[in-house]
């Protein structure tokens, strides 16, 4: 019973991934200690004339943003926290 219950737990695991189920990136594994202050960071963003509809702190430990780039343009957009790198842009 146990191996039979492995193997449905591998089938599942095979299912989902073959299945477009996505996941943030990960972005840093760096204490939070290390992360660049949320509000500055934001700032800086807008003073390189991005518009931020959403902020949040994503599973992955990264900065995520949805809004508009300088130039109008929606974005969502993954950064390391850390450094400001940008880990995975999506238009």
């Amino acid at each position: 019973m146990k191996k039979l219950c492995s193997l449905a737990l591998i089938g599942a695991a095979v299912t989902l991934g073959g299945c477009g189920v996505s996941s943030d990136p990960q972005c840093t594994t760096q204490a939070k200690e290390t992360w660049m202050d949320e509000n500055e960071f934001q700032n800086q963003l807008k003073n390189e004339g991005y518009t931020i509809d959403k902020f949040e702190v994503t599973d992955g430990q990264c900065y995520e943003i949805y809004g508009k780039d300088s130039n109008g343009q929606n974005v969502e957009i993954y950064f390391n926290p850390v450094n400001g790198e940008v880990v995975k842009e999506e238009n």
